[in-house]
């Protein structure tokens, strides 16, 4: 009996321009984003499928990709002796369609003549841009179970969060009956339902779309070649269709899931990996988060305080406290600094002496972060130079703005990759 894991082809979604995670996007896709100081975005739907026994995957990439190829080409080898893959499938012109990807169903539908080659039964439609971990061989088996055509993992979400995604209603099988995207406030009420006493108590009564989907192989062809062949998108225009014309399951999930669209929830979900047990767990043997293999030296710490602050390997740490921060690959924080509530992405290399010293020489900061700093509330992007003195005091009383050297959004304030800010600068 073959596995179920391999009568699947799983498809990440390398999504749109991101411009909501602008500056992070500026030069790299949403799926490349660096997260919890060594991994990139999309390390995540890859993990999740490499622990759920599925290793054939395919990503879509159309705007700023070369990161997100590099990283892929660099991170996941497979055995000479192993059917699986990681392979990039970017947007192309071919003579029946010029065109760039127009949304998630049409870089599908265009995907396909390379996809549909291979043997596979099922089809898992996945977003580069989640936070989560998931057994999908729990929702394929269900599928599987129920006979479905198509399955929709669900989340239950508060009132406030429902106005952002697709809500949908399910009967007592489990089978969505109708859906709606992006419901106004004044007809949520008639959008509640049964997701079960522990999430009706938390006030969860709304059953949201995560924008994982899991299709039959026959009904995706039947859906996007012949009844939908100019249709864009899966959530406003397939899946709302299929409903009527098809057996469509909700699959609900419990567990820890968030949508990184913004720079806020970015942000927030970086800095929830402090906590002391946190939702999103990465320290878990059977969950493990795969990403690319770095031959660095362990971290090395000098003199400092650290709460609640998460270090990632080949950092030089002689800050004279760190709380509530995540620190990534290659970091170096000088003598005197105080970082707080901050995301510090790390460097992608490492300055020699001699190069420090010229740079010195010529007023260029070293790269990293100086002596004598105080940050908070920010997010440093990669290969930053931050000279001595600089303060960075981020909060609800700054306005957004975006200058050549930094953005900031709610009060975050975004130091752009690259960026070179010098002694005593003030943000």
């Amino acid at each position: 009996m073959v596995p179920l894991g391999k009568s699947v082809i799983a498809v990440i979604l390398g999504g749109g321009a991101g411009s909501r995670l602008y500056p992070l996007t500026a030069s790299r896709s949403k799926p490349a984003v660096p997260v919890a100081g060594k991994y990139r975005l999309v390390d995540i739907p890859i993990s999740n499928c490499m622990n759920s026994g599925i290793n054939r995957m395919f990503v879509l990439t159309q705007f700023n990709s070369a990161s997100l190829n590099k990283h892929i080409k660099n991170t996941y080898h497979f055995s000479a002796f192993s059917t699986g893959f990681v392979d990039i499938l970017a947007a192309e012109q071919t003579p029946d369609n010029p065109g760039w990807f127009q949304g998630t169903a049409d870089a599908v539908r265009q995907s396909l003549r390379h996809i549909s080659n291979l043997d596979f039964e099922y089809i898992l439609i996945l977003s580069g841009d989640q936070l989560y971990q998931m057994d999908f061989l729990e929702m394929i088996g269900a599928h599987k179970q129920k006979g479905a055509d198509i399955s929709i993992a669900t989340i239950p979400v508060h009132a406030n969060d429902a106005t952002e995604f697709g809500i949908l209603k399910k009967d007592e099988e489990d089978y969505i009956s109708s859906f709606i995207e992006k419901p106004k406030l004044d007809i949520l009420g008639e959008w509640v339902s049964d997701t079960g006493a522990e999430m009706q108590q938390q006030n969860r009564h709304y059953l949201a779309s995560m924008g994982i989907y899991i299709f039959n192989k026959s009904v995706l062809n039947a859906l996007l070649k012949d009844h939908h062949p100019n249709a864009t998108d899966f959530g406003k225009e397939i899946i709302p269709d299929a409903i009527k014309n098809y057996k469509v399951a909700s699959f609900q999930y419990d567990g820890y899931w968030t949508d990184i669209g913004n720079i806020a929830s970015f942000y927030e979900a970086n800095l929830a990996l402090t906590q002391e047990i946190p939702l999103f767990n990465l320290f878990d043997n059977s969950n493990v988060v795969y990403t690319r293999a770095r031959m660095l030296p362990p971290a090395k710490i000098s003199g400092t305080t650290l709460e609640k602050t998460l270090i990632a390997e080949g950092s030089i740490i002689n800050a004279s406290r760190l709380d509530y921060c995540v620190v990534g690959i290659r970091s170096r924080i000088g003598y005197g600094t105080t970082v707080v509530s901050s995301y510090i992405m790390g460097n992608d290399y490492y300055e020699t002496l001699e190069v420090m010293h010229e740079n010195v020489q010529k007023g260029i900061p070293k790269i990293g972060i100086g002596e004598r700093c105080y940050i908070k509330d920010a997010i440093i992007d990669k290969n930053c130079r931050i000279g001595n003195d600089v303060r960075i005091n981020g909060g609800k009383h700054l306005e957004n703005t975006d200058h050549p050297l930094y953005t900031i959004k709610e009060g975050i304030v975004v130091v752009k990759k690259g960026a070179i800010l010098p002694d005593g600068f003030v943000i």
